[in-house]
């Protein structure tokens, strides 16, 4: 019998062979079934040695009654064993102590092993026929050889059920063991396209098919979302593209001009070329999240500070026409290694966010210990929504967006392996560790 593997899913949770779990409860319910026939057998053969004794002592009681109402007197009993007493105060002590106990009872068990059956004849009061049928007991004598019998016809048929329940197991649980070997740990892709015409036609049939249209589904959405991410890469890079080989040639251009009235348009230009920058940054950091195998983008040592203030400075619109201060902590004058779009990308969201949520007050951003710490002093997350900020499309109800800034966030920490811990009580406080790594910069 081949040994049962057991199967290890990526939680350390161990699964056990189907088949040999139907052998064990199929021949436990046999060891059941057999001891119960076993205890009805004994009961039975039991049941037929005292009937057939009371069907001869009532016999002998109707001849004995017959032959008093002829004759007046009592003959002797036709069978030596048996013996008519005319009160309970004849019969012999230890029977008569537990009929005074008993009343009703028609079996007692006397000295030396003895074993009597007591008929009380109904047509007479005071009448009894006692007989000692130890010598006329069949199952009794032998009921230690027949429980020898009963356990080996047990253990016989526990093994034949076992065979059985073997059999069965294997056979009905092989398909099943077919399907999981399948689709165990095997890379989506490496599933084949059809397999469910491989299996039986019963609910495995069923349970294959099912799997195998839904493998279907996910190989195709799998397939849109990585020709998607493919085609917004060539698609946005090539404007991004053109829009920084354009700003390059307008600047080019205009060095050769000394014409004063172009200040105002090279300032614009410079935004723009700022712009097209940081969109091809972003554009970078969110393909590398979008792509399921987490390309790795290079990182280097950066200014944080610098950062930081670029993203005030992108985003003071937000503060138009607010009484906020915002204060760019000493400590955020260190170098950080860290992939800078990704960090400009959590930090335009941050700042963002603590901008857009601050009426009045102050927007405090730090670093201590590895740690990016900005607080604000807004009107703080609601508490409906404060478990699941972090999730997509979540918002409170004053947001204007449509709730992906956190989730944005919280993807690229765990994408780059950073801490994120929010907390909201008067404000919020939002707390980035980008871990001993970061250190590499100092």
């Amino acid at each position: 019998m081949k040994k049962p593997t057991k199967r290890v899913n990526k939680n350390n949770k161990k699964y056990h062979s189907l088949s040999r779990r139907i052998v064990a409860q199929f021949c436990i319910f046999t060891l059941i079934l057999s001891l119960i026939y076993s205890a009805m057998s004994f009961l039975l053969m039991y049941d037929i040695e005292d009937t057939f004794i009371y069907n001869t002592m009532e016999q002998e009681a109707q001849f004995l009654h017959q032959s008093f109402a002829q004759t007046g007197t009592w003959p002797e009993a036709r069978n030596s064993y048996m013996a008519l007493y005319f009160s309970m105060d004849e019969l012999p002590e230890p029977i008569k102590t537990q009929l005074l106990q008993e009343p009703r009872r028609g079996e007692f068990y006397g000295e030396q092993g003895k074993h009597y059956h007591l008929y009380k004849l109904p047509q007479v009061e005071q009448t009894y026929l006692l007989a000692e049928v130890s010598a006329m007991l069949v199952v009794r004598p032998i009921t230690g050889v027949l429980l020898k019998f009963m356990s080996v016809l047990c253990l016989i048929l526990i093994f034949l059920a076992c065979s059985i329940a073997w059999f069965l197991g294997r056979k009905t649980a092989k398909p099943l063991q077919q399907l999981a070997d399948l689709v165990d740990g095997a890379a989506l892709e490496d599933v084949p396209e059809q397999f469910a015409q491989d299996f039986p036609n019963n609910e495995i049939g069923i349970l294959a098919s099912t799997l195998e249209q839904s493998m279907a589904r996910n190989k195709q959405a799998l397939s849109r979302e990585k020709n998607f991410t493919r085609d917004v890469s060539h698609e946005l890079r090539t404007p991004v593209a053109i829009i920084k080989n354009a700003v390059e040639v307008y600047q080019s251009n205009s060095q050769q001009n000394d014409s004063e009235d172009k200040t105002a348009t090279d300032s614009v230009l410079k935004r723009i070329s700022d712009a097209s920058v940081q969109m091809e940054q972003t554009v970078v950091t969110l393909l590398s999240l979008a792509r399921e195998e987490h390309t790795k983008v290079e990182k280097s040592s950066v200014k944080l500070i610098a950062l930081v203030e670029q993203s005030v400075i992108d985003h003071s619109y937000l503060l138009n026409n607010k009484v906020v201060d915002v204060v760019v902590q000493d400590n955020t004058d260190c170098q950080v290694y860290v992939q800078p779009g990704m960090l400009k990308v959590l930090l335009d969201n941050l700042i963002g966010n603590a901008f857009q949520y601050t009426d009045a007050g102050e927007v405090n951003i730090s670093y201590v210990d590895n740690c990016l710490v900005i607080a604000d002093t807004g009107s703080g997350i609601e508490a409906d929504i404060a478990d699941k900020v972090t999730e997509h499309a979540v918002k409170g109800s004053q947001s204007t967006g449509y709730g992906f800034g956190l989730s944005i966030v919280k993807r690229l920490c765990e994408h780059q392996g950073w801490q994120l811990k929010v907390s909201s009580d008067q404000g919020t406080v939002i707390q980035v560790s980008f871990g001993e790594e970061s250190k590499k910069a100092e």
